[in-house]
């Protein structure tokens, strides 16, 4: 039997050590530039259950992944979602475990998080005016969210950022305020381009989409932003600044503007099992199927997933100025 390689390496010599794992498709949101208002979820037979994602999570670690990032729809709304995510604290040879979350279950989760290992934690802020953060959510409640926000900066992980996405004609006149929100609390900050994944009817992307250039020139009105330079191995994709010694820091992450794609070094498993190998095409490997195979072995699910590195695009081929290519909302996409 070949013996598998220590290391993700796809076809243009890009090494993937980094896998986002999607935990559910379903969300207690419904943020205008994630999902339609009324979703069809995948039904529950069709979804990973938490001791196949831990499986996949084994087999990447084992193939050199060093970061895993939890994902959803909203990751902590998954029944016993704790109980995937202890072991996964555990997991040898694994240097990061993080979640991304809207931040709706942090008021109690937060701090068994951090005992389980969970390092980095991701919260979604759109908005600190309550009838706004509503508007954008369609559910969210704006003070359980800070609630949360405060409890995870009493948890005390590694590092806390705060993700925004900024709309023109909905949110662009708080850029400032999110900032200083941000500097307040001693967290970092990162502003998101909107991504043209699935059809929505809440705005024209085109119209409202708001640069990361746009953004920066906005909050260089109040701060000075001294470039980190570019993103590169388990930081992501964002292209950070900092506004003075040991301050936090402020992000951009600009798949439209200033992609990234020659530094990418992640692929995402949807809820479902798919691995999606970009985030902008649909090349994807069904993982689900290997799983429930009847003769499933551990050696067949890593070769899997050593096999479709060959299929890892180049990069993806974003235009808001025309129907999506990916019919797929954010939320099934897996963060």
């Amino acid at each position: 039997m070949n013996e598998l390689p220590k290391t993700l390496i796809d076809r243009f010599q890009r090494r993937v050590d980094y896998v986002r794992l999607s935990v559910t498709d379903r969300c207690d949101f419904r943020c205008v530039y994630c999902m339609a208002e009324d979703m069809t979820f995948i039904p529950q037979k069709h979804i990973l259950t938490l001791e196949e994602i831990h499986e996949v999570a084994r087999a990447f670690v084992e193939l050199g992944v060093r970061k895993i990032r939890l994902t959803g729809g909203e990751p902590l709304i998954r029944n016993n979602i704790l109980a995937l995510i202890e072991p996964l604290g555990k997991t040898p040879g694994l240097d990061q475990l993080v979640i991304t979350t809207n931040g709706s279950q942090l008021h109690r989760l937060a701090g068994t998080l951090r005992q389980f290992g969970v390092k980095r934690i991701n919260i979604s802020l759109d908005s600190l005016n309550p009838r706004k953060f509503r508007q954008l959510t369609r559910h969210g409640n704006l003070d359980q969210v800070l609630a949360g926000i405060d409890t995870a900066i009493a948890a005390d992980f590694e590092q806390i950022r705060i993700n925004t996405v900024i709309l023109k004609g909905r949110n662009e006149d708080e850029v400032l305020e999110l900032v200083d929100f941000a500097q307040q609390r001693g967290v970092d900050i990162a502003f998101i381009e909107e991504m043209p994944l699935g059809l929505i009817d809440e705005h024209d992307r085109a119209l409202s989409f708001c640069s990361s250039e746009e953004l920066r020139d906005r909050i260089s009105q109040k701060y000075t932003l001294k470039p980190l330079g570019d993103p590169h191995g388990h930081a992501g994709p964002a292209r950070y600044f900092c506004t003075g010694e040991g301050s936090p820091r402020v992000g951009f992450i600009s798949p439209h503007s200033h992609n990234f794609c020659h530094l990418c070094n992640r692929v995402r498993v949807t809820a479902e099992g798919r691995l999606l190998l970009c985030l902008g095409n649909e090349h994807s490997v069904d993982l689900r199927a290997v799983l429930r195979d009847p003769n499933y072995t551990f050696f067949m699910l890593k070769h899997r997933i050593v096999d479709a590195m060959s299929t890892k695009p180049e990069r993806h081929h974003f235009d808001l100025n025309e129907a999506p290519d990916i019919v797929r909302f954010m939320n099934t996409t897996g963060g």
